[in-house]
């Protein structure tokens, strides 16, 4: 299993991004994805999460500006941010359990700066 991270970028404080997240490979086993992101000089963090059944998770810095959702038949998961703030900065890493293996994408750079 791969997964490809795309959609960072630089945005103005109150701007939207999209995030994608594309498996390949086998994932008929999949039981989850996920959102984390690392702010410069801080830990990684997870921010948002998709169950296999559906079921969603957020931090509370995020509830109500972003969505995270899922694609079956093109196997990509999302992350709408919406009202982004300076504190949103980070780079932002998906993750994926698959079976009882966990993989990570590679990293994409959000800046919110005006």
């Amino acid at each position: 299993v791969q997964l490809q991270a795309s959609g960072g970028g630089l945005v103005q404080p109150g701007g939207s991004l999209r995030l994608s997240c594309a498996a390949s490979g086998n994932i008929s086993a999949f039981k989850s994805m996920s959102w984390y992101r690392q702010p410069p000089g801080k830990q990684r963090e997870l921010v948002a999460r998709i169950d296999a059944g559906g079921s969603l998770f957020y931090i509370e810095s995020v509830k109500g500006r972003f969505t995270i959702s899922r694609d079956r038949a093109k196997k990509t998961v999302s992350l709408q941010m919406n009202s982004l703030r300076p504190e949103d900065t980070a780079v932002y890493y998906c993750n994926s359990w698959v079976g009882s293996a966990g993989y990570w994408g590679q990293g994409t750079q959000v800046t919110v700066s005006s």
